[in-house]
């Protein structure tokens, strides 16, 4: 029997995407079309994932490359995955914050997390869905993985947006910026005008301090201004980015210092609870903690934000406890 060449490839990279709304589409889009992977769109809304998929091969001749693309509602087809990306949940809605989410998009990410590893139990978890902070540490526990396996993507967008703010206020090309924000996925987020630059140089050095100021705070509300903005939707081109690079670096292993959530053991002074901050990523996710020198005000900040976050935490592990008993 002669194969179809289109069911043959010497490339076995595959990433699943949990979640077809507008993150986890574009998401799959990033990846076939930088030729970063195969994907496995996933989700339960029968037809959508496979329609998607189906879009997106029809594209693959124009976009000059031959990834393939799954859409299914099965979870069996995400088996063998080294990175799974949890976009599943509901999207935030004018006035919704995001610890509005956290009980109803809990109860999405626990079954997520709990069928997806049972099919790849070695991959690396990257989480999406909203409150970030909170889903990540529930997926943590759902999963058993070393917390070296288990990360939110935040940092990577809050910074991408501060540096985009930046760009836009000073005429230059985001090229040239390098932004650093640490903290939760919210409006207790900590931008560092500090560690910000402009080819090098301390963007205090080149804005005074209300102008900072005012692109720290529209940095802190970089998703509700889009929010606000759509009125039925939120962003979704920005996080697919995001994600992606993270999800580049992990299968290239290419170590980059990225922002991202991950599980705190002392760093910081923080210990036991997730929050944001710069971590060396390469193939076996995150390799190590970077502790910044902060002053008294931005570890502060920092504390808050964590703490914040944590505040939810004991609600999601009662939902995980009532999961496992049933």
């Amino acid at each position: 029997m002669r194969l179809n060449p289109a069911q043959i490839t010497c490339d076995t990279t595959r990433v699943t995407v949990v979640g077809s709304g507008n993150v986890g589409s574009a998401l799959a889009q990033r990846l076939v079309e930088k030729n970063i992977a195969n994907v496995v769109l996933l989700d339960i809304v029968e037809g959508r994932p496979q329609g998607l998929a189906l879009d997106l091969i029809q594209a693959r001749g124009i976009e000059g490359h031959d990834r393939q693309i799954i859409g299914t509602n099965d979870y069996a087809d995400t088996a063998g995955s080294q990175v799974i990306v949890i976009t599943a949940g509901l999207p935030r809605k004018p006035g919704m914050s995001r610890d509005d989410l956290m009980l109803t998009n809990g109860k999405i990410v626990l079954d997520v997390a709990n069928r997806a590893i049972a099919h790849s139990p070695d991959a690396i978890f990257i989480v999406v869905t909203n409150p970030l902070d909170q889903m990540t540490h529930l997926t943590w526990r759902a999963t058993g993985l070393p917390v070296h396996q288990v990360m939110g993507m935040a940092g990577v967008l809050d910074s991408a947006r501060f540096q985009a703010f930046i760009a836009m206020e000073l005429g230059v090309s985001t090229s040239d910026i390098h932004a650093t924000v640490l903290g939760s996925h919210g409006d207790l987020m900590v931008p560092l005008p500090r560690y910000t630059t402009v080819n090098g140089i301390p963007i205090t050095e080149l804005m005074d301090a209300a102008a900072i100021e005012r692109l720290v705070q529209r940095t802190r509300r970089g998703g509700a201004e889009i929010v606000d903005l759509m009125k039925t939707a939120s962003a979704f081109y920005a996080p697919a980015s995001s994600t992606c690079a993270m999800v580049e670096c992990i299968l290239y292993n290419q170590p980059r210092i990225l922002p991202v959530t991950t599980y705190l053991q002392g760093e910081y002074g923080l210990k036991d609870m997730f929050a944001g901050v710069p971590c060396r990523l390469s193939c076996r996710g995150i390799d190590s903690v970077f502790e910044l020198s902060l002053t008294d005000a931005e570890l502060n900040a920092l504390h808050e934000s964590a703490h914040a976050s944590q505040n939810g935490i004991d609600r999601l592990e009662q939902l995980l406890a009532d999961y496992q008993l049933t």
